[in-house]
């Protein structure tokens, strides 16, 4: 998981020592602070590994000259869809249209994945899906649920390995409310099969932003 800086008051001290009289030594920062380089050593650890500041050997440190929205941004490049996932909900292809919705409700979901044997994704279908099977005057019943999904491989999915931030462009430039997380399964040669490990949805991606402005990635 990554790690959101919040810098102490001294790494502060140590940035704008920086900016200022930059190129500097480890030795020179300690001595403007009236400390030992043992001391510095963890802050100016933090501070490189952050990208805040960079080290060049006989020369010093120096300011990186990142803007704070930039590293910022480096940070949620790097969460990674298995780091903010929740645990799937999925329905079986032959389920009814009546026990999907029913599904939904009790899980409390926006959209359901349709799986085969294997937990194999073949499908999606959300709120508005049903609310269009509603308007008819069909058997909710009886009409399976495979006649109202989005079939493979017309789903859009995203990975544990994809960063939330592009499986949030995915989101946003497809228009769904959801994405299946999923992983190949390896079928000896035939047609690529992908089984349903998680979802991602706005409201992994919104928790998300307000972990990051509390400081807790």
């Amino acid at each position: 998981m990554v790690t959101f800086i919040q810098l102490t008051e001294r790494q502060r001290q140590i940035v704008e020592i920086v900016k200022s009289k930059g190129p500097i030594t480890s030795e020179q920062i300690a001595g403007l602070l009236n400390l030992t380089r043992a001391t510095l050593r963890p802050d100016l650890a933090i501070l490189t590994m952050s990208g805040i500041l960079e080290a060049r050997p006989r020369v010093g440190y120096f300011h990186s000259g990142k803007p704070a929205e930039s590293l910022i941004a480096d940070t949620v490049r790097q969460v990674l869809v298995k780091d903010v996932k929740s645990v799937p909900v999925v329905v079986p292809d032959n389920a009814s249209v009546y026990d999907c919705i029913v599904t939904m409700f009790t899980e409390d979901v926006g959209t359901l994945f349709v799986v085969k044997e294997g937990g194999v994704l073949v499908g999606a279908v959300s709120r508005k899906d049903f609310i269009r099977s509603a308007i008819g005057k069909v058997d909710l019943h009886k009409m399976p649920v495979g006649m109202l999904m989005t079939r493979m491989p017309n789903i859009v999915t995203t990975s544990n390995e994809e960063s939330a931030y592009e499986a949030a462009r995915k989101m946003i430039e497809h228009e769904v409310d959801a994405l299946p997380v999923v992983r190949p399964i390896n079928n000896k040669g035939l047609e690529e099969q992908l089984e349903v490990v998680g979802r991602l949805t706005k409201t992994n991606i919104t928790r998300l932003f307000v972990e990051l402005g509390e400081g807790n990635y």
